[in-house]
């Protein structure tokens, strides 16, 4: 793959990254709900979700959904729905109040769990995909080439949200994300649910 093509792939996963979402407010949720740990947990298992997409992409993921445009429907539906069950979720925890200090609200385990789960039930990344990736992708490109295109939006993915779980974590801003707990839940569980809605009223523009 040629460098100039590298740079543009690696512009357009990072612009696909750092975009504001329901993947920012699962790392969020879980660097405030226990800390370091299940925030950079959730940040690499969501990193894999993203890979898992990559590698559908470079084995031909944008032609098999133009030929089962079904598909394509009932993934985004069943997407939707996780986002608005996540969102159920952050919502009551929101009237619960603040985390108190030193509670551990969530796990490592879950922080994975959900990761991956968002990752893959995010119809806008199936869409980012299939309308951006698919294009660096050519009948004659090689095994190496294609390899390089998933690592790359594996690893910037990964290390995106693995730096927001680090930077959220630090000593100076965790108390903060503490004392305003149920304000961030509530925000995040309304952004969950209204994205979930916008999926199923219309395309994603």
């Amino acid at each position: 793959m040629p460098l100039s093509l590298w740079l543009s792939l690696v512009a357009i996963c990072a612009m696909g990254a750092m975009s504001p979402g329901p993947s920012l407010a699962l790392v969020l949720r879980h660097t405030l709900g226990g800390g370091r740990l299940p925030g950079v947990t959730a940040a690499v298992f969501h990193a894999l979700g993203v890979g898992f997409y990559a590698l559908l992409t470079v084995w031909g993921l944008g032609a098999l959904i133009v030929r089962h445009p079904q598909l394509f429907q009932v993934v985004t539906w069943l997407g939707a729905a996780y986002l608005a069950w996540l969102g159920i979720k952050a919502l009551r925890a929101g009237r619960a109040g603040g985390i108190a200090p030193g509670a551990v609200m969530t796990t490592t385990r879950q922080a994975a769990k959900e990761g991956v789960l968002v990752a893959l039930g995010n119809p806008k990344l199936i869409i980012f995909f299939v309308a951006l990736l698919s294009q660096f992708v050519t009948p004659e490109m090689s095994i190496f080439a294609k390899a390089i295109i998933v690592a790359t939006a594996m690893v910037i993915d990964g290390g995106w949200y693995v730096l927001v779980a680090v930077g959220l974590s630090h000593s100076s801003v965790l108390p903060w994300l503490h004392r305003y707990a149920h304000w961030i839940n509530r925000v995040t569980g309304v952004l969950l649910i209204a994205l979930a809605l916008r999926v199923v009223l219309g395309p994603i523009s």
